[in-house]
């Protein structure tokens, strides 16, 4: 079975509004207040809760991978707690995902997000149940962009290694579709925008809209 694996945060979801709030109640904890923008670090957001942390702390010009490592599970913590209070579905998103099942494809989830959370999180967008597999990033051993997490989310979907692709927004998720051997396709609508370009994937989504084609030219 032919399949389609996504990304979750940056290329499903703009989830970087409850990120940041996440990290800046960890900074509020601390009593430094807010360190981090939602606008202007939207992409820092999307690279993980220790470079939001790091990001911060650099503002600060205090702080090291020891007190990253000890303010992370307040993070989390955090997040979970309010987990979809800005996050927002990208326009297109759900529509595409549902005409991809339609036409006969399997349809998955690849994060980097710890699985706990993803879960909750698609689960009260009222979208998990679209998604025939869900790999996080503490689901198996490794994460992204070892393949083995892209390759579980295929297996688990019911699809084909080896007719499948990887819908992601970031340098990661091209590092894992090199390394498992498939084609990538890279948003344009994420904190890069167009950046990804140089990234060198097999195509380039600026539209949900046109996510069947592309899918469709690339695996059949």
């Amino acid at each position: 079975m032919r399949s389609v694996i996504f990304d979750l945060d940056g290329t499903l979801a703009d989830t970087s509004g409850d990120l940041i709030a996440a990290a800046n109640a960890c900074f509020q904890r601390l009593g430094h207040g807010d360190l981090l923008d939602a606008s202007a670090d939207a992409a820092t957001a999307f690279r993980g809760g220790r470079a939001m942390l790091r990001l911060g702390f650099a503002r600060l010009g205090v702080g090291g991978e020891a007190e990253i490592d000890r303010e992370f599970p307040f993070l989390l913590e955090a997040y979970g707690a309010d987990i979809d209070r800005h996050t927002r579905l990208y326009p297109g998103a759900i529509d595409a995902v549902e005409r991809l099942r339609g036409a006969g494809y399997a349809v998955g989830i690849c994060t980097n997000k710890p699985e706990g959370l993803a879960e909750t999180l698609m689960t009260r967008l009222g979208v998990r149940d679209l998604f025939a597999s869900l790999v996080g990033a503490d689901t198996l051993p490794t994460r992204k962009p070892d393949p083995a997490p892209f390759f579980a989310a295929v297996e688990r979907a019911g699809g084909d290694g080896r007719r499948s692709l990887l819908v992601g927004d970031t340098e990661t998720d091209r590092n894992t579709s090199r390394a498992a051997g498939v084609p990538s396709i890279l948003v344009t609508f994420g904190p890069d925008g167009r950046g990804v370009e140089a990234l060198q994937p097999e195509a380039l989504l600026d539209d949900y809209a046109d996510l069947d084609g592309i899918v469709q030219a690339l695996i059949g």
